[in-house]
């Protein structure tokens, strides 16, 4: 059999892996290893490895934050992330390591698993966030991995370009697509007993994080939109707190100062987990912000997207999304246009540019076929040739 070491670090990344998490472990050629790390094991993000705790069993937990999210107490998270992989590793022996996106504790589990000489599967390479930290760091994660998953052709063709070989890449889809297909989610009355709390009129769903590229701008943006919220009509607010990058906690403070002054309107939380904040997406407007999730899953719903600011520049965008700077008046026009008749009729026709929703069987029968035996070395593939 097979060891599949999976490494997830926040709520959002686990609910992608789900899917593909089960259809490992029902696998009777494959073992399904996991090692919780990160946001999972933090009092302050909501200990969500106990969510992971309800479907499988966490072969490690691997404590790595400190209490702290300045750039010094990340860098040092990621020291002490390395040494507790490489640990990690020696002990469970997986075969092969399978790594979603570009947050920097996997980078650090990435950087253990290619001295440990762990072959490396990397899930949603290729894509651009121009505003982020993460554009390097998930790059850099491309150039150590062996097999290689993304969510559209461009994102293919990327991670080709980066020198890797075209029959190791495979353009699989989003695999968050494959999260609305399969979860049952909740009719309204479930959903607004589940957050104790009922939709008005108008609802938005607002998940906004720091520009990690940027210096200290949370603080400023964040309340940029927080003063274009406050002057929409008949419309409630559900929160979702920022993640544990630098200057996330300024963000998570002022959520929680706006829901105190604002309870008849808005209600706030560390995490909705997948079935709750894809079921919100059923029922609000739009999802405001400068999450992932807003141009990956939102399309899905026929519903707008306001993405604000530049966290997200550079993916590969629906025509339901809204594009506007991280100011009071551009955000203002955007919700504007949300709302506008035409927009809403051209919501009708959006096609989500990220696959069909069958990421995960696609990448175990790619992992299955795999000679593990000798994908350590690589050669790199020089596109000035194969033109």
């Amino acid at each position: 059999m097979k060891k599949i070491c999976v490494v997830t670090g926040t709520r959002a990344e686990y609910g992608l892996l789900y899917w593909l998490m089960k259809e490992i472990e029902a696998d009777k050629d494959l073992e399904l290893q996991i090692i919780a790390t990160g946001m999972h094991l933090s009092p302050e993000f909501g200990l969500t490895y106990k969510e992971i705790e309800k479907e499988f069993v966490i072969n490690k937990k691997i404590e790595m934050l400190l209490s702290s999210d300045t750039s010094v107490g990340i860098s040092k998270s990621m020291g002490l992330a390395q040494i507790s992989f490489a640990e990690a590793f020696d002990e469970l022996k997986p075969d092969i390591l399978i790594v979603l996106g570009d947050r920097y504790e996997i980078f650090s589990a990435v950087s253990a698993a290619i001295i440990a000489r762990i072959p490396i599967a990397h899930l949603h390479g290729g894509e651009a966030t121009e505003g982020l930290i993460d554009e390097p760091i998930r790059h850099s994660i491309t150039k150590m991995s062996h097999l290689h998953f993304t969510a559209t052709d461009e994102y293919k063709n990327r991670v080709i370009q980066l020198g890797e070989h075209p029959s190791r890449v495979f353009n699989v889809g989003g695999m968050g697509i494959e999260n609305i297909k399969r979860l049952k989610l909740l009719n309204k009355e479930e959903f607004e007993k589940s957050i104790d709390f009922k939709l008005n009129k108008k609802n938005i769903l607002v998940t906004f994080h720091p520009v990690t590229l940027e210096n200290s701008t949370a603080k400023g943006q964040f309340q940029e939109l927080l003063d274009a919220i406050d002057e929409l009509q008949d419309t409630n607010i559900i929160f979702t707190k920022a993640n544990s990058d630098t200057d996330g906690r300024i963000i998570n403070q002022m959520i929680d100062e706006y829901v105190a002054k604002n309870p008849h309107k808005s209600v706030g939380f560390t995490s909705l987990g997948q079935l709750r904040y894809l079921s919100a997406l059923q029922f609000v407007d739009a999802m405001v912000g400068n999450s992932s999730s807003g141009l990956a899953e939102t399309p899905s719903f026929k519903i707008g997207t306001i993405n604000i600011g530049d966290r997200q520049k550079g993916r590969i965008k629906a025509n339901s999304v809204i594009d506007c700077e991280p100011n009071k008046e551009s955000i203002k026009k955007a919700f504007e246009k949300i709302y506008s008749k035409e927009f809403q009729k051209a919501l009708k026709s959006v096609q989500n540019p990220y696959g069909d929703g069958c990421a995960s069987l696609k990448i175990i029968e790619e992992i299955k076929k795999a000679d593990l035996s000798n994908i350590l070395k690589k050669s790199f593939y020089d596109i000035r040739f194969s033109l």
